[in-house]
């Protein structure tokens, strides 16, 4: 029974490849549904995925003990996002790093940084534009991935000194010593100063707190403040305090305690609403999981639709396959062929198309996953559990398209089937 079964599986995705090569335009625009849905749920799945696990490495990295403080929430602090109250509020500023770091006592580093965006920086001949700065205080490159690739980061004397030294960032080097083969030792200039290059900084892209170093400046705090009034600042600039806990099994106390010491340095009375937020990557995380599960939704929407138009077009080739073939259909049962049998041919034929359908969809998205991952420089993240699903979707349509056509061509009379023009 078993060996019968297997042996009108086997003719069965015969003859559905036997269908491809007889009716190659009929066979693709049946299929052309089947691979449009696949494609799209598959990609939908890939591209969450592949976004999740860069984020979940950024977290990995930066961890999740460590708190992100400045004006604006980013989440909303109610049912909505009041920007307009959050731009009123006082900018983060060395009081409040000096109050956290003296009254903190689970504080394990904290830094300040205030950000920028340059119109030009020079260096020789050559300029660069939109480069973002960095004015940080001590301890930023143990809160960020600060990789030095050439020369070293600034000392914590020059930090606190406020001295003319920078590290600057792979494509900001490349645009500014096209012919040259080291930065460190060299000057740029920016807002009229003059700055000595003591190290360069590793390609490592935007990471999941906004932070990108690639074409970017990084300096002291102090420096900035000589010829910037960082008190008085638009809404893109606005300084922000990083502060690790050095203890992640007691993340709520120190937030209470940070909270705590910011309420009294900014002089916020205890039931009064705070001038001031703090953010977590795992809360930012709950938020982008509600975002992921909407356009999980949304590539469901538009899959099912590619869907169900493809299971139409499996289902109208295999009725016309049923009428192609009713006189063997008729030999066969008159030969003793059981209504089964009939049955699971044509059903596994069905199957067959949806798979070969689904399994291109599959490969459209290997290929384009490779494609963007070499060109943008964007790590995909190609799951087999995905191409199970997919490939899982297209039997299930399968089995609906078929099942119709083949229960039709099971309940065929043998004489009647015989007869049939």
């Amino acid at each position: 029974m078993l060996l019968q079964q297997g042996h009108i599986i086997i003719t069965s995705i015969s003859q559905a490849f036997q269908e491809f090569r007889a009716n190659k335009l009929r066979t693709f625009l049946s299929l052309l549904g089947v691979t449009i849905g696949i494609f799209c749920i598959i990609a939908v799945f890939t591209v969450v995925d592949s976004l999740k696990n860069n984020i979940n490495e950024s977290m990995a990295y930066l961890g999740n003990d460590v708190l992100y403080i400045n004006k604006q929430p980013w989440i909303p602090e109610e049912a909505e996002y009041k920007w307009w109250e959050y731009l009123k509020r006082p900018p983060m500023t060395e009081t409040e790093l000096r109050a956290i770091n003296k009254n903190v006592s689970g504080l394990q580093y904290a830094t300040l940084c205030y950000t920028d965006v340059l119109s030009v920086v020079k260096h020789g001949g050559q300029e660069a534009n939109s480069v973002v700065s960095y004015a940080v205080t001590d301890h930023f490159d143990k809160l960020q991935t600060v990789d030095i690739q050439e020369g070293r980061y600034m000392t914590a004397s020059e930090l606190a000194t406020g001295s003319y030294v920078c590290v600057i960032g792979e494509e900001l080097k490349n645009s500014l010593f096209v012919h040259e083969g080291s930065a460190v030792g060299s000057y740029i200039s920016f807002n009229g100063r003059k700055f000595e290059i003591v190290g360069t900084l590793k390609k490592t892209g935007q990471n999941v707190t906004g932070f990108n170093f690639d074409n970017a400046i990084v300096y002291a705090y102090q420096t900035a403040k000589s010829f910037k009034n960082l008190k008085a600042i638009d809404w893109g600039t606005d300084p922000l305090i990083m502060a690790k806990s050095n203890n992640s099994e007691n993340l709520s106390d120190f937030k209470d305690e940070v909270e705590g010491s910011l309420r009294i340095a900014r002089r916020n009375s205890p039931g009064a609403k705070k001038d001031f937020a703090i953010n977590q990557l795992s809360t930012a995380m709950a938020a982008v999981d509600a975002i992921f599960g909407t356009i999980n939704l949304i590539g469901f929407v538009i899959a099912g639709f590619s869907l169900v138009v493809g299971g139409f077009g499996i289902a109208n080739i295999m009725f016309v396959t049923v009428k192609e073939r009713t006189k063997v259909i008729g030999l066969k049962k008159a030969i003793g062929a059981r209504s089964t049998s009939i049955l699971m041919e044509f059903l596994v034929e069905a199957i067959t198309l949806c798979v070969v359908g689904g399994i291109i969809g599959i490969l459209i998205v290997l290929i384009a996953g490779f494609v963007i991952s070499k060109t943008l420089d964007f790590p995909i993240t190609l799951s087999i559990n995905n191409f199970i699903i997919g490939i899982s979707i297209s039997i299930l349509v399968g089995v609906l398209a078929g099942f119709i056509p083949a229960r039709t061509a099971s309940r065929l009379n043998a004489v009647v089937a015989m007869r049939s023009n």
